[in-house]
């Protein structure tokens, strides 16, 4: 039977956030958004181990308390200059305590708001998928094409079309030949490197509270989200 591991890069800056310090290290309820990010894999009984990229030249992880994380948490000080360097620098930290069949959870750091249901069903209906899967939201909203004045062009059809979300799980060596194959340019997350290969992942349908926090009012968002959890827990 395959394990299942997590990877997080976490060696971004998050400039679109305002602020000098990274992203990942934002508080959100008193917590480092990170260490949100970090607890419902070291929470669900199905992850293995946790593989943490971050910068070689990172000061704040000093800083966050990751006593609790120990028993499953790496660090790995290997993160790239783009997302997709961190991960497949991290694949490879990864060689020699990973299968080729094992499975591999890439998720954000900046998406604080997982729960262990999403990671459930993730597991669930992508395991037998020899393409892989990723977690995602179907498009709702009416789709508008802009000119450079942002004046409206036309409007897009929306069917079919669905919002890339994480965790996306995928074999270590898929994974492996996926990123690690060519150059990484266009590559905006795992799965649109396994499409390159010809394979079609699997969208799993998740919600709106796995958001990624890209700027300032989506912390706030992020807040209600989790404090509403907390409420009825």
């Amino acid at each position: 039977m395959p394990k299942y591991f997590a990877l997080i890069p976490a060696a971004g800056t998050g400039s679109r956030i305002g602020n000098a310090t990274p992203k990942q290290y934002h508080p959100i309820n008193g917590k480092p958004m990170l260490w949100h990010a970090l607890r419902p894999f070291h929470a669900h009984p199905r992850i293995e181990r946790i593989f943490l990229v971050l910068s070689p030249g990172d000061a704040w992880f000093a800083k966050l308390n990751r006593d609790e994380f120990s028993p499953k948490l790496e660090v790995l000080r290997c993160g790239g200059e783009t997302r997709a360097r961190s991960v497949l620098n991290g694949l490879r930290e990864m060689a020699g305590r990973v299968s080729t069949d094992d499975q591999v959870l890439v998720h954000d750091a900046a998406r604080p708001c997982l729960n262990a249901q999403s990671i459930n069903r993730l597991i669930d209906e992508v395991a037998d998928n020899e393409a892989g899967g990723l977690l995602a939201e179907p498009l709702a909203d009416t789709l508008k094409r802009a000119d450079d004045r942002d004046c409206i062009v036309r409007t897009e059809p929306r069917e079919g079309l669905w919002r890339a979300q994480t965790p996306q799980m995928f074999r270590y060596g898929l994974l492996m030949k996926a990123l690690g194959t060519g150059t990484l340019d266009g590559v905006t997350d795992e799965a649109s490197a396994v499409e390159r290969l010809g394979l079609h992942p699997l969208l799993v349908k998740s919600g709106v509270t796995n958001l990624k926090v890209t700027y300032e009012e989506d912390l706030r968002m992020a807040e209600l989200i989790l404090n509403s959890r907390s409420s009825h827990a």
